[in-house]
């Protein structure tokens, strides 16, 4: 690949016969592709550009012809001190058709991002390479000779995964995926419940027994879950425990702010986008949860709970209501996003991974995040930075 026009035209760039162009599209567009699909990441969205006011973001279309095809979000982070340069990123996208010719896809992708001041692109196409069950993850725990997924064989390989990868290596992109499977991007290994064809009954009789318990026990304890829009009072009540878990738990918080402007970003994008889960006892919040659902697929976003009371389950009541309100919705997976490869009991990360186990479910690995440089001199003064300021 060679991209050396430098070209500031907005002006879609022509592509050959038979490959899609790429042009900007706008958030009407792009939103009625996005409802259009079966299943599109919540980070894929028109609205989720309005969240992260950080970053510079468009919406891009893929046409063949006047026909649609493909669409992405795409958000630009500027190079310190080159501000005419930008890191040009697709979280869990674009939304494209990964089976067919990824060149003919990505190559007028480069090239329009290019011509626009862009010095690379990173990318996670939203395409599964492996799967492994719960009992298998389970087992692997308890082994002592294993130490990570990728040492048991998997449940099943999908070919588009390791077509894509290989795509994507000999094109001259760069893999981004940590050893741990956490990094500064979007988790590579994520935990999933499938629901489609299932019903409440199939779903609770595949959790653990100490899950089910645990969902048996709130209800015994009066734990009631409310579900809303995250008015001003529930946001805040929500970020309070937030915070309190960032404390205890030993990670960054993000602002109340930050909360506000997602809810109100993705509900007026779709009423049925978000919701919050607040799960009282005797009036006192125990837990609360986000659910993000796009189509057939519902994600569970963040999670907070309180030290006290934690015998009363409320973490868990909270799962369990937005798995059945998923059901309802008809969606096809459940997913808990983001676990490490490790099965080692010793490392502290397993204990997440026990955790979403419990749900039955499978854990997944996707093809994970890639780099394009475009300009390799920028490209590497780019990543010297963000090892110096810890990324």
């Amino acid at each position: 690949m060679s991209y050396s026009s430098d070209n500031s035209s907005s002006e879609p760039l022509r592509a050959p016969a038979g490959i899609p162009a790429v042009r900007p599209i706008s958030a009407a567009e792009h939103l009625a592709f996005v409802r259009a699909q079966r299943s599109v990441s919540f980070l894929q969205t028109p609205a989720w550009g309005r969240v992260k006011t950080e970053w510079r973001s468009e919406s891009l279309g893929w046409f063949d012809g006047r026909r649609m095809v493909g669409a992405g979000l795409v958000l630009h982070r500027p190079v310190p001190r080159l501000d005419r340069f930008t890191l040009a990123y697709l979280p869990e996208g674009p939304v494209i058709d990964w089976s067919g010719d990824i060149g003919a896809r990505l190559d007028p992708l480069a090239a329009y991002l290019k011509a626009h001041g862009a010095f690379a692109i990173r990318l996670g196409p939203p395409v599964v390479t492996d799967a492994w069950s719960a009992a298998q993850v389970k087992e692997g725990i308890a082994a002592p000779d294993v130490r990570r997924l990728t040492d048991l064989p998997g449940q099943w390989g999908d070919l588009a995964g390791a077509h894509v990868s290989s795509r994507l290596r000999d094109a001259g992109w760069l893999p981004q995926n940590p050893q741990d499977g956490f990094g500064v991007g979007h988790p590579q290994f994520k935990y999933q419940v499938p629901l489609a064809g299932r019903t409440e009954d199939e779903l609770l009789g595949s959790m653990s027994q100490q899950w089910r318990r645990n969902i048996r026990k709130a209800a015994k304890e009066g734990v009631e879950v409310t579900v809303g829009h995250g008015s001003a009072e529930d946001l805040k009540a929500f970020h309070d425990l937030y915070v309190h878990t960032a404390e205890r738990d030993r990670f960054t918080p993000r602002p109340l702010r930050y909360f506000e402007t997602m809810f109100g970003a993705l509900s007026a994008e779709d009423p049925e986008r978000i919701r919050l889960y607040l799960a009282r006892h005797q009036g006192d919040l125990v837990a609360a949860t986000v659910l993000v659902r796009v189509g057939a697929h519902a994600v569970y976003a963040y999670g907070a709970s309180a030290t006290e009371k934690r015998e009363v389950r409320g973490s868990n009541a909270c799962q369990w209501a937005m798995i059945r309100d998923a059901l309802t919705a008809g969606c096809d997976v459940y997913d808990l996003r983001g676990i490490t490869p490790t099965l080692d009991a010793d490392d502290p990360h397993v204990g997440l991974v026990r955790f979403k186990v419990g749900t039955g479910g499978r854990a997944v690995r996707y093809v994970g995040e890639w780099d394009l440089p475009l300009r390799p001199m920028v490209y590497r003064a780019f990543g010297l930075y963000m090892r110096r300021r810890g990324r």
